[in-house]
């Protein structure tokens, strides 16, 4: 039975309406099949922006990564073809063809056409299965313009070609096949997505996950769109790993000095139906950074299955540390919270659940009770044994402890004293002094920009418009918090003014602590820097800032980077700003016209400082023609690995982060 969503048009009694009587039977509308995808695609895959666009992608790859889980798939091949057009290749059993007598039509065009069908509802076909939504190709079919299905099987080849989710014909036989598997091609409809450009970076991410997720699968990523002398693509890569999530927390932690040189503790065990893998290695930083995932999905809102291992590491490391007390100084002398054992932890959580039941905003947060005391016990085991195992490292750990209870309790103390610092907000008795604070007072119309320099923020106060735009003037660089001890963090002017300016303040919850966003003051922070070497640096010393100490405020969508523009185009009279190289290049040959191009001017603008408030205002700060970037985490894995390897201690991995992305770069001479 195809899967129909019914939707109620309810009339509004109006003068300009037909009165509510008249609403009756043909007032409900239904759509078949795939038409409730189209008309609601947010629905099913999150949005329709970039986040959604990729989605696609993840569909696609789940299914080839379901017939791995199984044992019938080992290689997985991803295209991004030259339209933008994607191609996914595996060695799986590939779909099946057959006629499905319940609904009288193939199996395959069963699976690409109807919703919630496949074969993950069968727990005899597939144990777990990946995939948030549940939905499925079905939905991918639905968003895109074109879909073509190949299917490898039974000695045979079969096809079927869709466009906007309609089967073009009946499933047939086009050759035949001495291997299995299955080749999807689609292309996501321009109509339906603000964005159709793929991602390179953000594809690698993911599938270098699911590589170290699921070890001994390989996947070869491809990107056609640019080509070498050669012909072969620029960018491609093989993602492959033996060992699994031990060389993902080394990955994760390749630029940070381990503690003590200790190697990465790999952990795995089932306890009921539930098997569970933990990887974990400590450093010499404050941060904590635990990632975990549930049948491959990344749950970056965490869990039952991280209640379950972090309840574990708390308890054994306590009751080790407690046994051994003669060993460390100053031990019965402070009082520890959980989050003191997890500062310097580097760790990989995967468990795989028959039904997972997930919550939270995103969806991303696992809600199974049961899988709490499977953590746990597997932690209990496995974690003491090794500690017994390994005393030298054990010790090492709990002294790390130590230093870490200390230090929180410094940033505790430096954190009260910016509250302290807060006085009446409705009075603004206790704001920054260089905040020029906007006049409404509804957080949802509210902007904060923070600009670089008092001249720009000078520029800013006068150009924005006062109703909902607040000004911060931030003076030079902030503090590198990726180096910074975590007392010294409060203790920055800079930084405490953006924390008292946006009204946030840190609370324990589930023995974490959390960052309250209730008083938050405006739903837009705005990062306004010059478009130069020093006003990216700032930038990004402000973007780890809010990455390491107020992620809240990039997971709820209220960080913003402004795009003042590059260039300014005369020629007379007529001018042009433009944003890239291309609409100079553009700008200059329009404005040229049948003339010479020398006798167009161009102004690059390096600083906010060069553009005058109405400049400033009209091409930077006016809703309705700026142009902002909104900051989102696409994977939690690369976001970690970007800052520490940008911001952290190590030269080496920076250098050849550099020399990699080097081409990338602008450079002003």
């Amino acid at each position: 039975m195809t899967n129909e969503l019914i939707e109620t048009d309810v009339l509004t009694n109006t003068a300009d309406s037909a009165p509510l009587g008249e609403y009756g039977a043909d007032n409900i509308q239904v759509l078949e099949g795939l038409e409730a995808v189209r008309k609601r695609p947010a629905m099913y895959i999150g949005d329709v922006g970039i986040k959604g666009l990729h989605h696609l992608i993840w569909e696609v790859v789940d299914n080839s990564i379901d017939e791995a889980l199984a044992g019938y798939c080992d290689t997985i091949h991803v295209t991004i073809n030259a339209d933008n057009s994607i191609t996914v290749r595996d060695n799986g059993r590939g779909i099946p063809t057959g006629i499905n007598t319940k609904m009288g039509k193939s199996a395959l065009e069963i699976a690409m056409t109807v919703l919630h069908a496949g074969g993950k509802f069968d727990k005899d076909t597939y144990k777990v299965s990946g995939g948030l939504h549940g939905v499925g190709v079905s939905c991918v079919n639905a968003l895109s313009t074109d879909v073509r299905v190949e299917v490898h099987r039974e000695g045979k080849i079969f096809e079927q070609e869709y466009k906007i989710g309609i089967p073009q014909y009946d499933v047939r036989v086009i050759g035949e096949a001495d291997d299995t598997g299955t080749i999807t091609h689609f292309k996501p409809d321009g109509s339906i997505f603000t964005e159709t450009v793929y991602r390179y970076d953000t594809v690698a991410g993911r599938l270098r996950e699911l590589a170290y997720l699921n070890k001994g699968i390989r996947i070869f990523l491809k990107d056609m769109r640019e080509l070498d002398e050669t012909g072969e693509p620029i960018n491609q890569t093989e993602f492959y790993s033996e060992g699994g999530l031990v060389e993902f927390v080394k990955y994760l932690d390749e630029t940070r000095p381990s503690l003590d040189g200790m190697t990465p503790v790999y952990m795995e065990s089932t306890k009921g139906s539930t098997p569970v893998q933990v990887a974990l290695v400590y450093n010499y930083e404050a941060s904590e950074n635990v990632l975990s995932y549930v049948n491959n999905i990344n749950t970056h809102e965490g869990g039952t299955h991280v209640q379950g291992f972090r309840s574990a590491l708390t308890r054994v490391l306590k009751q080790y540390a407690d046994k051994n007390a003669d060993k460390f100084k100053n031990l019965g002398k402070l009082t520890f919270t959980g989050e003191d054992f997890r500062k310097g932890l580097t760790a990989v959580i995967s468990v795989k659940v028959q039904e997972p039941q997930f919550e939270g905003q995103t969806k991303t947060k696992l809600g199974n009770q049961e899988v709490v005391k499977a953590v746990s016990q597997a932690m209990d085991e496995l974690l003491e044994t090794w500690l017994e195992e390994n005393p030298k490292t054990a010790q090492g750990i709990v002294k790390k402890v130590l230093v870490s209870a200390q230090a929180r309790i410094a940033a505790e103390q430096a954190y009260k004293r910016i509250m302290a610092d807060r006085k009446d907000f409705m009075g603004g008795a206790g704001l920054p002094g260089k905040l020029a604070d906007c006049s409404d007072t509804d957080p949802e119309r509210c902007e904060l920009y923070l600009v670089e320099g008092d001249s720009a923020g000078g520029t800013a106060k006068q150009g924005r418009n006062r109703a909902f735009q607040a000004i911060l003037p931030l003076r030079g660089k902030i503090l590198n918090v990726e180096k910074a001890l975590e007392h010294k963090i409060y203790e920055n002017e800079e930084i405490k003014n953006i924390w008292t300016a946006l009204g946030v303040r840190l609370e324990k919850k589930d023995d974490e602590t959390v960052m309250n966003l209730e008083k938050l003051r405006y739903h837009k922070v705005i990062i306004m820097t010059d478009a130069d070497v020093d006003g990216s640096h700032i930038r990004t010393l402000i973007l780890t800032l809010f990455y390491r100490n107020m992620k809240a405020l990039i997971d709820n969508g209220y960080v913003y980077i402004a795009q003042p523009p590059l260039y300014l185009v005369k020629k007379g009279k007529e001018e042009r700003y433009c944003w890239t190289e291309q609409q100079r290049e553009q700008a200059v040959r329009e404005l040229a016209g049948s003339g010479r191009e020398e006798n167009v001017n161009v102004q690059r603008y390096k600083g906010l400082g060069e553009m005058n408030a109405e400049q400033l205002w009209s091409t930077t700060m006016d809703p309705e023609r700026r142009s902002l970037k909104k900051v989102t985490i696409e994977s939690a894995a690369d976001a970690d690995h970007v800052f520490s390897t940008l911001m952290g201690d190590e030269v080496a991995p920076r250098r050849e982060f550099i020399e990699r992305n080097a081409k990338y770069a602008r450079v002003d001479v």
